[in-house]
């Protein structure tokens, strides 16, 4: 078998598993394929040294990466088409004791969420509807790896862009989902292209909503703040916890206190819970032919009167203000029968608690 077929068939079982990652791991004698289901990993095959190095110079070919260069940590993206559907595949290396290692993020390009399935409470989802009707400020989804919060990210950008008729940039490094509802501009440093160049050349080109790629060091937390304090409404992303710990990570990027004040309008935490499958019941395999549509987003929501507070507790003041954390969001979901008890037992340490409690 070629290495392009090779490379087709790993990328079409994986997406035919509903996984959400493929992860090339390199062995002492051998390279382990597995893929991410539901959060957990799964392995799936083995491939000799001889084959995985073939597979990962083609893909890193395909997403324009240096072939030779196995020294340092790169990035890439490319996408294939599987019959019908159009995949985006988001690559990234990493140097090992033994060898490179890979793990490549499936994107389904067309798999837009509809707005009546953005959250399991519909409350949740008007609100963050609402958000986008402000005219200025900047909006932080967080969540963990796999969480769903790009896939939200995306559908609230087409939404605003279809149905408000606003003009949305996005500014990506790399651009995670091709959309045609949107003007979208990738990072590319060797033609000049850095998060600040970028956001200055976007600020020209008459801007409504700006969406600044996942916040991961100062330069792009400090990218997103600009945008917001020249009077548009600007989202991005952040890799934390629950939605206090954005206001800490901003400051550990040196966003001063004075700015978060002036620009954050919301924060949201979110979790991709597994609901009860009406074939399986609680017991639910990874799996389980439905289990992709057996998940749903829950939010919590940090703003207004809560979110003053939070940002006085940084400045050493007391928050007492009640507000949608997600351990009452998912408790409430196990209560009305809509999400499984494991779910509580899988997040419980997010929540800072040791016993469970339903």
């Amino acid at each position: 078998m070629s290495v392009e077929k090779k490379v087709e068939t790993m990328i079409f079982q994986a997406y035919s598993l509903h996984a959400s990652d493929i992860h090339i791991l390199p062995k002492s004698d051998h390279f382990m394929i597995l893929f991410r289901i539901s959060n957990q990993l799964f392995p799936q095959y083995q491939l000799n040294p001889s084959e995985a190095e073939k597979l990962l110079s083609h893909l890193k070919f395909q997403a324009k990466m240096d072939i030779g260069e196995r020294r340092r940590p790169q990035n890439g993206s490319f996408s294939v088409k599987l019959g019908e559907k159009r995949i985006g595949l988001r690559l990234s290396t990493l140097p090992s004791t033994f060898a490179e290692s890979m793990v490549i993020r499936i994107i389904p390009h067309e798999d837009a969420i509809p707005l009546n399935r953005l959250s399991l409470f519909p409350k949740s989802a008007h609100f963050l509807l609402s958000l986008l009707t402000v005219s200025h400020g900047l909006i932080i989804f967080t969540g963990p790896t796999g969480s769903g919060k790009t896939s939200t990210l995306y559908t609230l950008l087409r939404h605003s862009s279809k149905s408000l008729g606003r003009n949305v940039i996005t500014l990506e490094d790399p651009v995670e989902k091709n959309s045609d509802d949107l003007l979208q501009v990738q990072v590319n440093e060797k033609a000049g292209i850095t998060y600040a160049s970028g956001l200055k050349a976007i600020l020209r080109h008459d801007p409504d909503i700006i969406m600044v790629g996942e916040i991961r060091d100062g330069i792009t937390a400090k990218t997103a703040v600009r945008a917001a304090l020249t009077g548009h409404l600007v989202l991005t992303t952040m890799h934390t916890k629950n939605a206090k710990g954005a206001l800490y990570r901003l400051m550990e990027f040196g966003v001063q206190w004075n700015e978060m004040d002036q620009t954050i309008i919301a924060v949201t935490a979110q979790r991709l819970v597994q609901i009860i499958c009406p074939l399986c019941g609680d017991d639910c395999s990874p799996f389980c032919e439905r289990k992709s549509k057996n998940r749903a987003a829950v939010y919590e929501v940090l703003y207004g009167k809560a979110l003053k507070e939070a940002l006085q507790e940084i400045k050493g003041g007391k928050m007492e203000t009640d507000y949608p954390t997600l351990k009452k969001v998912i408790s409430k979901g196990i209560a009305f029968g809509f999400i499984q008890k494991t779910e509580y037992e899988r997040w419980v340490h997010d929540f800072g608690e040791r016993k469970v409690e339903y």
